[in-house]
C-alpha cells in the first residue's frame, strides 16, 4: 500500500488549511484539480462542504476525517481508505456497496468498486 501524499500545490494546500471555500471557489472558476488530490493525505481535516464533483480522489486517505454531507458520486474514490471518518449524510458512488463503506469506516480498508 502506497503511503498518502502530502502534495505542494495551492489547491492541496487549501485543504490542508480548512479552506474548503476558497478551495470550491477556485474549482468553479476552472482552476484545473488533475492529478493534485490523487493519493492525498487529509487525516483528521474538516472537509464538509467540499464540492468533490468530478475530483480522483483515488488512494486517498481520509483516517478521521469530518467528511459529513459531502457528495461523492462523481468523484473517484478506488482505493481511498475512510477509517474512522465523520460519513453521515454523505452520498457514495454507486459502484460502492454500503458494506464496503462500512468495512473501510470500521477496518480501514480500501475501497474497491463492483461492477455494475
Amino acid at each position: 500500500m502506497a503511503k498518502p501524499i502530502l502534495y505542494h500545490n495551492a489547491l492541496f494546500e487549501l485543504l490542508r488549511a480548512d479552506q474548503v471555500d476558497e478551495f470550491n471557489r477556485r474549482k468553479a472558476a476552472g482552476e484545473p484539480t488533475d492529478g493534485q488530490l490523487y493519493g492525498g493525505d487529509f487525516r483528521g481535516l474538516d472537509l464538509r462542504n467540499l464540492d468533490a464533483d468530478g475530483l480522483d480522489l483515488r488512494d486517498a486517505y481520509f483516517r478521521g476525517a469530518d467528511l459529513r454531507g459531502i457528495d461523492f458520486r462523481k468523484a473517484n474514490i478506488e482505493g481511498a481508505s475512510f477509517c474512522q471518518a465523520h460519513i453521515s449524510g454523505c452520498y457514495f458512488p454507486k459502484e460502492v456497496s454500503a458494506e464496503e463503506i462500512r468495512l473501510s469506516v470500521d477496518l480501514g480498508i480500501r475501497i474497491r468498486y463492483r461492477n455494475t
